[in-house]
C-alpha cells in the first residue's frame, strides 16, 4: 500500500488508474480546475480529504472514505463503483452518489439534490439528509436511524428496510415494491401512492392524501396525524391506533382506527370495510 500525505492535486486524472493507495490529509483543489482524480482505480483509502473538484471517484472498486470533505463544487463524486465505505464524511455537491453497487455510509452529513439514483445495495446509519429526488430507482437499501428532508424521495425503489428513521419529504414511496418501514416517523404529502407490497409498522404518518391507488399495503400499529382522504383506491390491511381525520374509498381490505372523522364511500367499486374502535364515523356516501 502506497500512501500519500498533505499534498495538493487540481490536475485532470491527477491519481488515475491507482492500485493499493492511501492518501492522508490531501486536497484535491487548486487552479488546474482538473476533474476525476481517483477515477478507474481500485484499493483506495481515504481519510481526512477534501475534495472540492467534479467527479473524483468514478469506476472505482474498493473504496473506503473517512473524515473527508465533499464540496458543493465536487459534483457527481461517486458513479459506478463497487464496494464503497464512507465515514463521518460531509457529501455536499449535487449527484453525489449514482449507479453504485454494495454501498455502506454511516455517521455523514450529505447535502445532495438527486443523491443515490440506481443504486444497488446501499446500508446507511446515523447519517442526515437534504436531498430532492433522493434514492429514486434504487434497490436492497437498508436504512437505520436516517434523518431526512427534502422532496420526492424513495420513488420507484424495490426491497428495501428502514428502521428508526424520520423522514419530512413530499411524494416519499412512489411506487415503491416490496419495502418495510419500520419504528420510523414519515411527514409529508402524498405518502406512498401506487405502491406495493408494503409494510408501515409502529410508524407514525403525517400529512394530507396518504396511501392512494396501493397494492398489498399493510399498517400495523400505526399513527396517523393530520391524514385527511387516506386509502383512496388502495388494497390495505390497516391497525390504526390514533383517530383519522377522513377515508376515502379504499377499494379492498380491512381498515381498523380509533375514530374517524370522515368517511367517504361514494364509489361503487370501493368495498374496502372501516372499523371503529371508539364512537361512530360521519359516513358520507
Amino acid at each position: 500500500m502506497q500512501t500519500i500525505m498533505n499534498q495538493t492535486f487540481d490536475e485532470e486524472r491527477a491519481l488515475y488508474g491507482s492500485r493499493q493507495v492511501e492518501a492522508i490529509g490531501c486536497r484535491f483543489d487548486g487552479p488546474a480546475d482538473g476533474e476525476s482524480a481517483f477515477k478507474e482505480s481500485s484499493d483506495i483509502i481515504v481519510r481526512d480529504c477534501f475534495f472540492n473538484l467534479r467527479y473524483p471517484f468514478w469506476h472505482d472498486k474498493k473504496l473506503s472514505v473517512a473524515g473527508s470533505e465533499m464540496t458543493e463544487l465536487c459534483r457527481a463524486a461517486l458513479w459506478y463503483s463497487e464496494d464503497v465505505e464512507i465515514k463521518d464524511t460531509k457529501m455536499h455537491g449535487i449527484k453525489a452518489l449514482r449507479e453504485c453497487a454494495d454501498v455502506r455510509i454511516s455517521g455523514c452529513d450529505i447535502i445532495s439534490p438527486e443523491f443515490g439514483w440506481s443504486v444497488r445495495g446501499i446500508e446507511m446509519r446515523d447519517t442526515s439528509v437534504r436531498s430532492e429526488y433522493f434514492m429514486m430507482r434504487s434497490e436492497r437499501l437498508t436504512f437505520d436511524h436516517v434523518k431526512l428532508n427534502g422532496k420526492y424521495s424513495f420513488q420507484y425503489i424495490t426491497d428495501s428496510v428502514f428502521t428508526g428513521c424520520e423522514f419530512d419529504t413530499k411524494d416519499a414511496f412512489w411506487h415503491a415494491k416490496n419495502v418495510v418501514v419500520k419504528d420510523s416517523v414519515i411527514k409529508g404529502e402524498y405518502l406512498g401512492w401506487y405502491c406495493e407490497n408494503v409494510t408501515f409498522e409502529n410508524c407514525t404518518l403525517i400529512g394530507t392524501q396518504p396511501l392512494c391507488y396501493c397494492k398489498g399495503l399493510k399498517l400495523i400499529n400505526c399513527r396517523m396525524i393530520d391524514c385527511d382522504l387516506a386509502f383512496e383506491k388502495s388494497d390495505v390491511e390497516a391497525d390504526i391506533v390514533s383517530s383519522v381525520v377522513s377515508i376515502k374509498n379504499p377499494r379492498s381490505g380491512r381498515i381498523t382506527a380509533e375514530s374517524v372523522g370522515e368517511i367517504i364511500m361514494d364509489d361503487p367499486d370501493a368495498e374496502g370495510s372501516i372499523r371503529v374502535r371508539r364512537g361512530k364515523a360521519n359516513a358520507v356516501a
